[in-house]
């Protein structure tokens, strides 16, 4: 119980009633590692801020978490760097498709935020700093793991080659963005990064777990130490709620109202500062390339808890 909250008949609800869902999206496809998964699977995990962990349905598959790790990412290269970050990648809401080269041209190679595909290109580039590709994926693979207190997270070595094998248009934005100067590395090195890095695989319940640090003002909550500055750490969540889900992002907001960050393999992290780290996976995609289901989930976890900037118990779900 939290608040007069029972958080475990609340998640058990909404997964029943995600469960009932005929309409579950379409499962991403175009890349093989993703295909071939089933669209029947849903899970959540919700870790507060006194370190209580409450899941329901398959909160322990591993998935491919994809554009997520684009928060982790985003963190070490701030470390790095610092705001100098922001002269090479900007921080506004883009309002196209992930993967869009439209404005790239026109902005003079500097991608309109971390979040989308080009501004993430940008964000490896600056965590290859001159080593190797293979150092640097190391380095995001021990920061995750060191956020969400776990050694056993992995990369799937199979859906990075599919990365690879099929990124022709990631591989475009990376060869124009160094074009135009705004990468510092051979497009094949930075690209290497930042495939092995969307293929981290992680279960709801160690992606809710990474995410504590946004929720705790930029504090790991296993040691007290600081990831971020809580500045950093609200900049982080601010980019998330207006980017997190690219052109899908003011819908997401205005029907969940939690910074979230979402990837194609059906994931969503999604941040309640002070309260919650939050986590919820069903694979099949809207539209947008964004768990149907899970913003679904999360939606109707907002109305039941309050945890939204909209108030949402006063908002039916259906509206």
């Amino acid at each position: 119980m939290t608040g007069g909250l029972d958080l475990d008949a609340i998640l058990g609800e909404i997964a029943a009633d995600m469960a009932r869902e005929e309409d579950r999206g379409k499962v991403a496809d175009y890349i093989p590692g993703l295909a071939g998964v089933d669209p029947r699977h849903f899970g959540i995990a919700v870790v507060l801020a006194d370190g209580s962990m409450h899941v329901a349905g398959d909160a322990d598959v591993p998935f491919s978490i994809q554009s997520i790790s684009k928060v982790f990412a985003l963190t070490i290269a701030l470390g790095k760097v610092g705001d100098q970050l922001w002269r090479r990648v900007g921080h506004e809401p883009s309002g196209s498709a992930f993967n869009s080269i439209v404005q790239l041209e026109a902005e003079h190679g500097i991608p309109r935020n971390p979040f989308i595909n080009a501004g993430a290109i940008v964000v490896s580039d600056v965590i290859l700093g001159g080593s190797r590709p293979t150092e640097a994926i190391g380095e995001i693979l021990r920061f995750t793991r060191h956020l969400a207190s776990d050694e056993s997270i992995r990369i799937d070595e199979d859906v990075a080659k599919g990365e690879k094998e099929t990124g022709f248009r990631n591989m475009a934005l990376a060869n124009y963005m160094r074009a135009f100067g705004n990468l510092d590395h051979a497009a094949e090195d930075v690209l290497q990064v930042y495939f092995n890095q969307c293929a981290l695989s992680m279960t709801c319940r160690q992606l809710a777990m990474a995410g504590r640090y946004l929720m705790a003002g930029g504090a790991h909550p296993d040691t007290g130490h600081n990831v971020v500055s809580a500045l950093r750490a609200r900049r982080i969540n601010a980019l998330m709620m207006m980017c997190g889900h690219y052109d899908g992002s003011g819908e997401f907001s205005f029907r969940v109202g939690m910074p979230g960050k979402s990837g194609v393999g059906g994931g969503i992290l999604a941040v309640v500062p002070g309260i919650a780290s939050l986590a919820v996976w069903s694979p099949g995609l809207n539209d947008r390339g964004n768990s149907q289901l899970g913003a679904l989930a999360l939606q109707q976890l907002a109305v039941a808890t309050g945890w939204s900037v909209l108030n949402p118990r006063e908002m039916a779900v259906s509206s």
